[in-house]
């Protein structure tokens, strides 16, 4: 079922390795930023969904715009240029701690990632799809959204996998600075799955709870900014596949059926965007 020549064509493989590391990086991010912002930052679920509508905005806004850009400077530099533009947005959602206001946190790793994504987006399809012969669109198709829906499940399990350990190691050192009791300690221990939701027992007196959602809190940001710097890492490597493997190529040609007489030539109405060098 699947034409494995199709990744004879190197642009073809580079836009989807492209796929399959900045997809991840997304899928994966966004798996813990919605955590961040509610059990850490007390955002409202509303409050949660909104702050991420400048990333959609942008990406909306500018498709058409990022959609010329492949024909202004074919497909190659928009896709090393959106995912380095994204990798900072990835960067820059490392940087808040336990408080501040949205404004100076959060809106620009927001802002600054919907320019990333929007760059690459309309290009990276173009660039798929323009890699194949005409009759092997709708399978390009299907490969790049697999890989782009499987590198996210991938990524979500493999930063769970990162996320835990560095959990556990800040919050035992929070805990040993904070010099809390041993009946938090103890409630906390069954409940160390649960991330920055964990239940502090009801009758804890203030002090200590203040201290003991502080020590939490502060070893999710430990996590979360592992977490989103290695997203970082994966939208550059998405962009060194871009450099090393995408070519402003033209649509690939379509292979004439045995016995049969070449397909007509398209006339300028017609014809397949032809990249320019």
């Amino acid at each position: 079922m699947l034409p494995l020549t199709l990744f004879r064509s190197s642009t073809f493989t580079g836009a989807n390795v492209l796929t399959f590391l900045l997809y991840g990086a997304l899928g994966g991010s966004l798996f813990f930023l919605p955590l961040d912002l509610i059990q850490v930052h007390r955002y409202s679920t509303t409050a949660a969904g909104a702050a991420l509508l400048p990333f959609i905005a942008l990406m909306s806004l500018l498709s058409r715009w990022s959609g010329g850009l492949i024909n202004r400077y074919g497909a190659r530099r928009p896709l090393i240029a959106g995912p380095i533009v994204a990798a900072a947005g990835f960067a820059l959602f490392a940087l808040p701690g336990t408080g501040g206001s949205y404004w100076l946190t959060f809106f620009p790793a927001a802002i600054v990632l919907g320019l990333g994504m929007a760059i690459s987006v309309a290009p990276l399809t173009t660039a798929v799809l323009n890699a194949v012969e005409e009759r092997f669109a709708g399978a390009a198709s299907g490969i790049n959204n697999a890989a782009s829906r499987v590198s996210a499940l991938i990524a979500v399990a493999s930063f769970g996998l990162i996320m835990t350990p560095i959990f556990n190691r800040v919050l035992d050192a929070e805990f040993r600075h904070a010099i809390l009791p041993a009946a938090v300690v103890a409630a906390v221990a069954p409940q160390r799955d649960r991330l920055a939701a964990i239940e502090l027992p009801s009758d804890l007196d203030p002090a200590s709870r203040d201290a003991a959602q502080a020590a939490i809190a502060r070893a999710f940001v430990a996590g979360f900014r592992v977490i989103m710097l290695l997203s970082a890492l994966l939208a550059l490597g998405g962009a060194a596949s871009a450099w090393l493997l995408i070519r402003n190529e033209p649509r690939a040609p379509a292979t004439p059926p045995r016995g049969g007489t070449p397909p007509r030539p398209e006339g300028p109405s017609t014809s397949a965007y032809r990249a320019s060098p």
